[in-house]
């Protein structure tokens, strides 16, 4: 197993997967009060954090499988944060059996597509590439990270989303595998006993997925005043007394 991982605690089984521009340190504050009771996976995703780049269209849902599969964890909790979310969702799909109950905080969500104004801030971002320094700024300045960069984690985040950006120069491939076809088009099929976290200030997009998530069979939603986008950080006593009820039902 090539991917970075770390293991904390006994018990059932959980993985926690990171968001997009983060590593396992996103789960930091997270992690270790769920390790009390249950036997908790952080890892970093590839080409983040301490694993090693994608070196051909990263397949997010079959390296989770293989990790799964290396620790030798036939089923488990997933909780997803971000495009986390989204790999835990499509792993529902694709191996309901695997899953006992799945979490998702600010989720994305395969075959959406987002609004103008976020592909505007991204391609935003993209353009001031290879300037690692304007591309951290332009993404923090985003209005979804309004609260963590006002908060005591601001340096945590602008350290993990700069060390982060700073890897994805060294990624041979960005293009991304996901199964078909996309969750979007299959959320009324996803069985599993399902939790979805977001916060007030996070953006009208993760809302219009919160929207589209009602179509799963047995959801359940929760707002976490004045969050954005990362309430893994800020929100983080919250988010873990949110997973810790859900999942102790």
């Amino acid at each position: 197993m090539d991917l970075h991982y770390e293991i904390q605690g006994t018990g059932e089984a959980i993985a926690l997967i990171h968001s997009g521009g983060a590593d396992l340190r996103d789960w930091q504050f997270i992690a270790p009060q769920l390790a009390k009771k249950y036997q908790v996976i952080t890892f970093d995703g590839r080409g983040a954090g301490k694993s090693p780049p994608p070196l051909e269209p990263a397949n997010y849902v079959e390296d989770l499988t293989r990790l799964l599969d290396h620790i030798g964890i036939d089923k488990a909790a997933l909780v997803g944060h971000s495009i986390g979310g989204q790999i835990a969702t499509d792993f529902a799909l694709s191996y309901p059996q695997r899953v006992s109950k799945l979490v998702l905080v600010a989720p994305g969500l395969s075959g959406y597509e987002f609004s103008k104004e976020t592909q505007q801030w991204y391609a935003q971002v993209m353009a001031a590439a290879p300037d690692v320094e304007k591309m951290v700024n332009l993404m923090l300045d985003g209005a979804i990270y309004s609260t963590v960069m006002n908060s005591q984690h601001s340096e945590l985040m602008y350290e993990m989303t700069k060390h982060n950006t700073q890897r994805y120069f060294d990624w041979k491939s960005s293009e991304q595998i996901w199964p078909q076809p996309p969750a979007i088009a299959r959320l009324h099929e996803l069985q599993t006993k399902t939790l979805f976290i977001i916060g007030t200030k996070d953006s009208k997009d993760l809302f219009r997925i919160a929207e589209l998530f009602k179509q799963v069979p047995d959801i359940r939603f929760a707002e976490i005043d004045g969050a954005d986008h990362m309430p893994t950080l800020t929100h983080s006593g919250e988010v873990y007394t949110l997973i810790s009820h859900f999942l102790s039902k």
